[in-house]
């Protein structure tokens, strides 16, 4: 592990100040600039994580445009920088226009060490995450390719990515059930990827495919089995040969079928539509439902010992609304895959869009929250995506409020899944985060009846 320290710019043009700075934050490297032209160096020569920028530079010190270009310069060179940007002048107005050009925080002069020194850290810590799930998306991080891409932070979801390492080099069948959208192929691939078979991961919609053609989709058929046969074919089932074979909607499959699957998990040998040679077939079944099989069982619409032949490992995914930290993260994950793709004039988000993204239920999960981007950088007009863009309402415009017991809460409940999120799940660092004390943090999580 390299102890190399994070590397901090200051761009300060008081010398005094710029002392302060330096000595104030030993635990980093620390470089100053006193200028845009020095600031645009120390960032091509040292490529800083975090930033500080006071706006009022040479030659306006006392106004505030030299800042603001310095700030759209950096972000072009480097867009995944953390800028925290300082004024006085005209505070609300500056931090207004700061953040929509994105900068990640704003604090108005005089500067308090403590609170400045805050908020670098978290930025800090921000920064990490959003590189170890680039690494992720990008499959380049080998200890974590479980995932098949997935980004996340939330330890809900986390927990399910340890399963799945857990199981994936022992043969058995594995169900993944979650509402729609959740990205169950997405951890069937993962899992397959994890497993170390060397044949394909072969994949079928059992929902998507008319219940006449089902059969002839999993088992292949025969030339001449029926009208318009006009070839040998191989099955789904014989594709994922040495492989994996993802039944996505499995409680989609008819009850005639299900005995024929049923069949060839237990002697691992299939025939072809209209054949009558035993074909045998090594492939490890992982399917996937948002149905409740165990009502389908009781309504005599799905085999139960089909079901337990295919559930010998159950892994319950949970909805983006119950993943923290999630949806605004896997947002930053597609403007930046999508404005590549669609619209690169398109470099962050409006303010009101990521309130909105943290306010929003997500009820079609992460695939509703990948549409909505994929329009928004489409139809956005200019450089920040906003709530607009999104077809979300403004944060600010929430549904009216029971009482204020019921407000409290509800903050409490958002600033402590931020909290847990952004320190995976320490206590003492989320402590921290909020100005509370362990215990009271522990006595919040227990009156809410929260999870850390």
């Amino acid at each position: 592990m390299s102890d190399e320290k994070p590397k901090l710019l200051i761009v300060e043009d008081d010398q005094g100040l710029q002392r302060q700075l330096r000595w104030a934050y030993e635990d980093y490297e620390v470089i100053v600039a006193g200028d845009r032209a020095a600031a645009i160096d120390a960032l091509r020569l040292h490529e800083p994580t975090v930033v500080t920028l006071d706006l009022g530079l040479p030659p306006d010190p006392d106004g505030t445009d030299e800042g603001f270009a310095t700030l759209d310069a950096i972000l072009a060179l480097k867009p995944d920088t953390k800028v925290i940007v300082a004024s006085g002048h005209g505070a609300r107005t500056s931090a207004l226009r700061a953040i929509s050009g994105g900068a990640y925080d704003f604090y108005q002069k005089p500067v308090d060490i403590h609170e400045l020194g805050l908020i670098v850290g978290r930025a800090f810590h921000l920064h990490a995450i959003e590189s170890e799930n680039r690494r992720l998306a990008e499959g380049g991080a080998p200890g974590n390719r479980v995932l098949g891409g997935m980004i996340t932070t939330a330890p809900e979801m986390l927990k399910v990515a340890r399963t799945i390492e857990r199981v994936a080099n022992n043969n058995v069948s594995v169900m993944l059930l979650g509402a729609s959208g959740t990205g169950k192929e997405l951890l069937a691939r993962g899992l397959h990827e994890a497993s170390g078979r060397k044949g394909q991961f072969v994949a079928i919609n059992c929902a998507a495919i008319p219940e006449n053609l089902l059969e002839a989709e999993l088992f292949g058929h025969e030339k001449g089995a029926f009208t318009g046969a006009i070839k040998t074919t191989e099955g789904k089932i014989e594709q994922a040969q040495g492989g994996t074979l993802f039944l996505d909607e499995v409680g989609d499959i008819p009850l005639p079928l299900q005995v024929k699957l049923l069949r060839f998990i237990q002697e691992r040998v299939i025939e072809r539509i209209g054949g009558r040679k035993a074909i045998p077939v090594d492939t490890r079944i992982v399917c996937a439902t948002h149905q409740d099989l165990e009502a389908m069982i009781a309504d005599t619409r799905f085999r139960e010992d089909l079901y337990y032949r295919l559930a010998e490992i159950v892994v319950k995914i949970p909805t983006l609304a119950e993943r923290p930290g999630d949806a605004a993260m896997l947002a930053k994950h597609f403007l930046t895959r999508f404005a590549r793709e669609m619209n690169p004039a398109v470099t962050g988000f409006a303010p009101d869009a990521l309130a909105a993204i943290d306010a929003w239920a997500w009820p079609g999960n992460v695939r509703e929250l990948e549409n909505r981007m994929k329009r928004a950088v489409i139809m956005a007009d200019g450089k920040r995506v906003t709530a607009a863009d999104l077809d979300l309402d403004s944060a600010e415009e929430e549904d009216d409020l029971i009482n204020l017991k019921a407000v409290r809460e509800r903050a409490d409940r958002k600033a402590l899944r931020r909290a847990l999120s952004r320190t995976e799940g320490n206590i003492s660092g989320a402590a921290k985060l909020l100005g509370i004390s362990r215990p009271t943090l522990y006595d919040l999580l227990k009156q809410y009846e929260m999870q850390a």
